[in-house]
């Protein structure tokens, strides 16, 4: 395969996938990371993709990274992994909690047959559940826009009305030695308000964000039941993880 027909590969699978790595890539060409190393170089100077640490992302990412679709697009193909194993954790009557992450928002696509109700801050998830089996409620608060989520005191007052099965919560950074960490106080509360409410709490994780601490530490481990995570997880790190007594299910 000659450089052109890489590039043109490379580009149509960033523009698919939001993000790709350099190790994905090379196993797709069949050629060695040095040589898509190279093609990513000379793509990212002629501005068709933006280069990061280990691949590449799409430009539009990599100059608006924040705001919830970008988010939503970034790994999609780890977050559906991912969902897809939450799914099969929800039963039919089931109430539960869903959150504004961008991978618990990719949930969606796998409970709209089922016949339960979803409790959530999420603007895009009521979106893509208002016409599906799921009945929605809705928490009432203040609109963060870039969030596209519902924060505050008032939807925590809100949460704490009602009790779920099961929550699926994401999470910005998760250590074995410091817990929890999140890039916001407004998301952290509201994850602490919605696992009070909840039988089971599941953590929905890409494997990017195992052993990482993000601005705000805000809860231990036992804020969650099951840590659901995709299969291209450290295989030492997930051993870890399970020696410390977390339920993971990757």
């Amino acid at each position: 395969m000659n450089f052109q027909q890489r590039k043109q590969l490379i580009v149509q699978t960033v523009e698919e996938r939001g993000s790709v790595d350099v190790s994905g890539l090379a196993d797709l060409l069949q050629t060695s990371e040095m040589t898509v190393r190279r093609d990513l170089v000379q793509l990212a100077a002629s501005g068709h993709i933006y280069r990061t640490r280990g691949g590449a992302m799409k430009v539009s990412l990599a100059t608006d990274r924040h705001t919830f679709a970008n988010k939503t697009a970034m790994n999609a193909e780890r977050k559906d992994y991912i969902c897809q194993l939450a799914a099969r954790e929800i039963q039919e009557g089931d109430v539960i909690f869903m959150d504004c992450g961008s991978t618990v928002f990719r949930l969606c696509q796998f409970i709209r047959n089922k016949r339960i109700t979803v409790v959530t801050n999420s603007l895009p998830v009521v979106a893509e559940l208002i016409n599906s089996d799921v009945a929605v409620n809705l928490v009432g608060g203040e609109v963060d826009k870039e969030r596209q989520a519902i924060h505050g005191l008032i939807a925590e007052e809100h949460i704490a009305r009602y009790r779920a099965n099961r929550a699926f919560l994401g999470v910005d950074g998760i250590s074995l030695q410091n817990g929890l960490s999140a890039n916001s106080e407004k998301e952290a509360s509201i994850t602490t308000a919605v696992a009070r409410q909840t039988e089971k709490v599941y953590l929905l994780c890409d494997s990017s964000k195992l052993e990482t601490d993000k601005y705000l530490s805000f809860a231990p481990l036992s804020l969650f039941n099951v840590l659901i995570t995709d299969n291209e997880a450290s295989p030492d790190v997930v051993k870890a993880y399970r020696r410390a007594g977390v339920t993971l299910i990757n």
